[in-house]
């Protein structure tokens, strides 16, 4: 490794055994407080959540709606790609603000319409990601990761940390991954992320302070999703490093 390499492996060490901590008080509170708001909201609109998230689910497994551009050759360094990577970020998680701020502040038809376009908007920026990092999109193994990408940055600590496990190795699964999608639980992923945004965007609905708000929160939940695929790629990087 060169001194960049080694300086995000120790970045890597650190944020794992963050993610790896026995849940705190707070994420216990914080669970309590989102499946209270799962009570008040109508079933009409967890359902449209519900298929909203499985329809998502399946285009990035089976659809070619997701593009990106070409992958950088071999001559880019590790440190180089993940310049890119960090604008390409940034890019991402201030057209997310744009957006969610003008359906913030129109109301709660529009808020909802926010919904899959965030998620549009945060699949295409992980295909791009992927991208970035060498990794070739139209592989449906890589399209796997995607999602377990995905579900890492928006899941419990509990619902994390399994998921964290499953990314462990990565490569060294990748011949006995199955070559289809019907094993992948998309229940449970979307359960996961519907809880986790629940009380980052439930405010959004609210009037004269939902644009704000739907600014802010998808500025911040873009960021955090680049931040973990980041992490979950120099996770590949380091596996690859250390087998080599």
């Amino acid at each position: 490794m060169d001194n960049y390499e080694k300086q995000i492996a120790y970045e890597f060490e650190f944020w794992q055994m963050e993610l790896m901590k026995n849940p705190s008080m707070m994420d216990n509170f914080t669970t309590k407080i989102q499946n209270k708001i799962n009570s008040y909201i109508p079933t009409k609109v967890h359902k449209a959540i519900t298929a909203t998230i499985k329809q998502m689910v399946k285009a990035v497994l089976f659809g070619s709606t997701y593009t990106t551009s070409a992958m950088p050759d071999d001559s880019f360094s590790f440190m180089h790609r993940e310049a890119l990577v960090k604008a390409k970020i940034e890019s991402y998680s201030k057209t997310g603000a744009a957006e969610g701020g003008i359906t913030g502040a129109g109301g709660f038809l529009m808020s909802m319409a926010d919904f899959p376009i965030l998620i549009g908007i945060k699949i295409k920026m992980l295909f791009d990601i992927a991208s970035l990092y060498g990794f070739d999109v139209r592989d449906y193994r890589e399209r796997l990761y995607i999602l377990h990408i995905f579900q890492l940055a928006f899941s419990s600590k509990v619902g994390t940390q399994r998921t964290f496990k499953q990314m462990q190795n990565w490569d060294q699964k990748l011949i006995v991954l199955p070559g289809t999608a019907e094993q992948f639980d998309w229940q449970t992923f979307q359960q996961e992320y519907r809880d986790y945004i629940d009380i980052a965007k439930m405010a959004q609905l609210l009037p004269v302070i939902g644009a704000a708000v739907g600014a802010v929160a998808n500025y911040q939940l873009i960021k955090k999703l680049g931040k973990t695929a980041m992490m979950a790629y120099r996770m590949r990087n380091i596996s690859l490093k250390s087998e080599a």
